[in-house]
């Protein structure tokens, strides 16, 4: 077996171990009969590699659900809901949206706050056939109803802060015919109130124990609109499917079981496991790769109003987390915080994350401090989440890879011509395809002929992969700024500044930061008599722009921005301008 990364292995592995070589436990775990068996159906028309025991839709997942019985599924504060109360809730909204005309194929969208609603509402929306358009609750007013909008959604749920700021944007939407707002307090006039339908979440155990409104369901229907953050034009809507999803079920038991495979172990039964979920569900990571698991194997997951590390810590201590994360800066703020030891952190088995690169030392440190297996993979709204998955000894043995890919997806390095294959080693643009990767863009054919090809989806992302199958991402879609598991892309920034009288030329990077990943930053150039300052420009970007967005830093120069000869801005000439960020970051 080879391990050609192992020397940059940051923490010492028993000399024995790997066990197993990765093609050994693939096959060991996907051999007929295994729980992770795979089968070739026709996906679009094209014959892919899938989970054979995965659940057929959604709707069989929430009968799965259902079987958890009184096992905990959420917590919220002081309000603990258990499968059969969610299951219960969901099933008295399903047959409300059926009432109110909703219907297979018509989007619903949705905004708010990690709630106990929020996993309820996704239910209700897609077991009926429906399209959940989950939208970012970080977004302003106007990017909200942008969502919306182009989603062609005819029925809106948002909780109270989502309502407010929609408030003025009313008119923008013609084509929602009800508005749903949850812990609204009070009535507001032209919606309705969700606990009018369904109670608070303490009460959801009291509703009646119906079954689910049941309709015919394909794997391959369409479920889900989850907006991405390109990097060029409007946000796009990803297109995802029954299949889609449930594939991240049994993609993250696959990971988890090669794991044991290397280390020389039997694979264990699953076991339920409680989890603090910080990062938003209107992420695929949360939703996708985190919500559908949890949902299969009876876990607990337990949400936060808002982050806090003081808080995270008592939540672990005292309900006994197993696992958390979401993206680097959870992991790095729970060990760097001075009042660490004073509590009991010991049932922390992993901490995960993706959505921003990471540095080695934070891999090593998660390992000796917490006694914890870091974890990390890669994946893209375009995928559904997951497509390589990287856990304990091969994320210590490798801290700068994304890991191997699931057994059901492909990856491919490819030449700038997008057709010819790159040999291993070759750094070249990442192409992947499995039963994960969405449909395409809502109502955008062009964009879609572009990034979905013959069932690969081309990431925009320069990588490359070792001799054992390990990915390893180069860089980025070359526009994008990936803020703590948070995508902006520059151009969106850069039309916003574009507005600014003052200003005539500008550009927006990403910039290192230690726990954050990157943050956004802007070079600026001025038009002549015209002056402005740094804390001027960011206050025009934050009033028309989520917070995130903001850049953390505005350089300004006195000649127009450095060019090729396509007349394409050098950003990465620009980055030695913030020099002394980077050092501060580092």
């Amino acid at each position: 077996m080879t391990n050609e990364s192992s020397s940059e292995s940051v923490v010492s592995l028993d000399p024995a171990w790997p066990k197993m070589s990765i093609a050994e436990a693939n096959t060991a775990l996907t051999a007929p009969g295994a729980r992770f068996e795979m089968e070739t159906v026709l996906v679009g028309g094209i014959a892919t590699r899938v989970w054979k025991n995965a659940p057929h839709d959604l709707g069989a997942l929430l009968d799965l659900s259902r079987t958890h019985g009184e096992r905990l599924f959420t917590i919220l504060d002081d309000e603990r809901i258990t499968y059969e109360a969610n299951y219960r809730a969901t099933v008295a909204f399903a047959r409300a949206l059926r009432g109110m005309g909703v219907g297979k194929g018509d989007r619903v969208a949705f905004a708010m706050r990690n709630l106990p609603e929020w996993p309820m509402i996704f239910f209700a929306i897609t077991t009926i056939g429906a399209i959940a358009v989950p939208l970012n609750a970080w977004w302003t007013g106007a990017e909200l109803a942008y969502g919306i909008r182009d989603s062609g959604a005819k029925l809106l749920i948002v909780d109270s802060e989502r309502h407010d700021r929609l408030r003025e944007h009313r008119d923008a939407m013609p084509g929602v015919e009800q508005w749903i707002v949850a812990r609204a307090g009070t009535a507001i006039d032209g919606t309705t109130a969700l606990e009018d339908i369904v109670g608070d979440p303490k009460s959801w155990a009291g509703l009646p124990a119906g079954d689910r409104p049941r309709i015919d369901l394909d794997s391959d229907d369409e479920a889900t609109i989850f907006y991405t953050s390109g990097t060029t034009g409007s946000p796009k809507g990803a297109l995802g499917t029954h299949r889609n999803l449930v594939t991240n079920i049994l993609s993250g038991g696959f990971s988890a079981a090669r794991s044991f495979l290397r280390r020389g172990e039997p694979v264990p039964e699953p076991q339920p496991r409680t989890s603090l979920t910080v990062i938003p569900m209107f992420h695929v990571t949360a939703c996708s790769a985190g919500l559908m698991g949890t949902m299969a194997g009876g876990s607990t997951t337990i949400f936060m109003r808002r982050w806090d590390p003081v808080q995270a810590m008592e939540i672990i201590e005292r309900e006994k987390v197993a696992m958390t994360g979401g993206v680097p800066t959870i992991a790095w703020q729970l060990i760097e915080h001075p009042d660490r030891a004073k509590y009991d952190l010991s049932t922390l088995e992993a901490i995960a994350y993706g959505g921003a690169p990471s540095a080695p030392e934070l891999v090593k440190r998660i390992y000796e401090e917490f006694g914890a297996l870091p974890g990390n993979g890669w994946g893209m709204t375009e995928t559904m989440a997951t497509v390589t998955s990287h856990g304990a000894e091969d994320y210590l043995n490798r801290p700068t890879s994304a890991g191997p890919p699931v057994a059901v997806a492909d990856l491919e390095i490819r030449a700038d011509d997008g057709v010819t294959v790159l040999p291993i080693g070759a750094v070249g643009e990442l192409w992947a395809r499995g039963p994960m990767i969405v449909k395409g863009y809502w109502n955008k054919p062009e964009a879609t002929a572009e990034t979905f090809v013959d069932g690969w989806v081309r990431t925009g992302d320069l990588a490359r992969i070792d001799t054992e199958g390990f990915l390893f991402i180069v860089d980025r879609a070359k526009d994008m700024v990936l803020r703590g598991g948070e995508n902006i892309y520059s151009s969106e920034v850069e039309n916003v500044l574009y507005e600014h009288p003052a200003i005539t030329d500008c550009a927006v990077i990403g910039i290192p930061h230690r726990t954050l990943g990157e943050e956004p930053a802007a070079v600026v150039h001025l038009a002549p008599g015209q002056s402005a300052t740094e804390a001027e420009l960011q206050a025009w970007v934050r009033e028309r722009l989520a917070a995130f967005k903001v850049p953390v830093a505005i350089r300004f120069v006195a000649d127009t921005l450095p060019r090729n000869a396509n007349g394409k801005i050098l950003k990465k000439d620009m980055k030695a301008l913030f020099a002394d960020r980077d050092a501060a970051a580092a």
